[in-house]
């Protein structure tokens, strides 16, 4: 037999087999549906693990070198402790620098509070003084017993209290966007699972004259196969696209917003999107395999 027979031979199979699978009805829109709408909420699970990841990593970075001196007391004391604070901050091994904070600093701290109309000055706000830790850090407990020796009313605050909760939780949503990830595709399988069920049971006639006809049960599960992972496929492909479009018009991150404006992704991260729907063609094929031959199995 030459090439162009066997070409011939082995196109004409295929449509055979292809004949068996319903092009369209309710398996068709069930397969398509599903595979979209998981593909959607796949890209935003996925957006939010990196952008949680990211979020991690920043608070973990700024937060672990940063810390604040309070000083509350008196205000006719409050400038004399100020000056010892800071001598105390500038001949500590580990300290790269330390400030204190301006009337207009603190209050564009307590602005999103109080609004930008807030009398600080006539309110009784502590000194803030800013410290920035060198690569080798400072030795905490040395610094409390000093500054509560040279200034009393100054309180040192490392950030650990509230630090390690933040970053925790970060990596915590990080952890629930992959398990997201995981249940979608386990539940587009499922899905899929049902879809291709139907559709055999629902061609259970056809299939028995195929097999009287000589068919093979691999042939015939090939047919289901190759249409149900390309329909997860196409389906993937909608839903992935709709999904980066939502998440290219999150609003971008910013210092205001912070965590809230930093969900969408950045740079290479836009490249990991696109994976969804090959691995959604590859969730229809092991699922339709799986549910074919079982069901075919059955129908003997």
């Amino acid at each position: 037999m030459s090439g162009g027979t066997q070409g011939r031979a082995v196109f004409s199979a295929e449509t055979a087999a292809d004949r068996v699978v319903p092009p369209t009805g309710f398996t068709a829109r069930l397969t398509l549906f599903a595979a979209a709408a998981m593909a959607f909420l796949a890209v935003f699970a996925l957006a939010l693990s990196l952008a949680t990841g990211r979020l991690a990593d920043r608070w973990a970075s700024e937060l672990a070198r940063t810390a604040t001196v309070r000083i509350s007391t008196t205000q006719d004391q409050r400038v004399a402790q100020t000056r010892a604070a800071l001598k105390v901050l500038e001949t500590t091994p580990g300290i790269a620098s330390a400030r204190a904070l301006s009337l207009e600093e603190e209050q564009a701290l307590l602005e999103p509070w109080f609004g930008p109309a807030m009398p600080i000055a006539s309110l009784p706000v502590p000194q803030l003084i800013e410290v920035i830790e060198d690569e080798n850090g400072y030795e905490a407990e040395g610094l409390r017993l000093r500054l509560m020796a040279e200034a009393p009313g100054a309180v040192l605050d490392d950030h650990t209290r509230w630090r390690r909760p933040l970053v925790q939780a970060a990596e915590r949503l990080r952890t629930m966007g992959w398990i997201a990830l995981a249940l979608i595709a386990a539940t587009t399988g499922a899905m899929i699972t049902l879809a291709a069920n139907a559709a055999l049971s629902a061609n259970a006639q056809v299939i028995r004259v195929l097999r009287l006809v000589g068919a093979r049960d691999k042939f015939i599960a090939a047919a289901f196969v190759r249409r149900f992972t390309l329909r997860a496929f196409s389906g993937a492909v909608g839903g992935t696209l709709l999904g980066m479009l939502a998440v290219f018009m999150l609003p971008g991150a910013s210092a205001e917003g912070s965590f809230l404006t930093g969900l969408g992704f950045q740079g290479l991260h836009w490249l990991w999107p696109l994976s969804v729907p090959p691995l959604a063609g590859a969730v229809g094929f092991l699922a339709t395999r799986l549910a074919a031959l079982r069901v075919l199995k059955g129908l003997m």
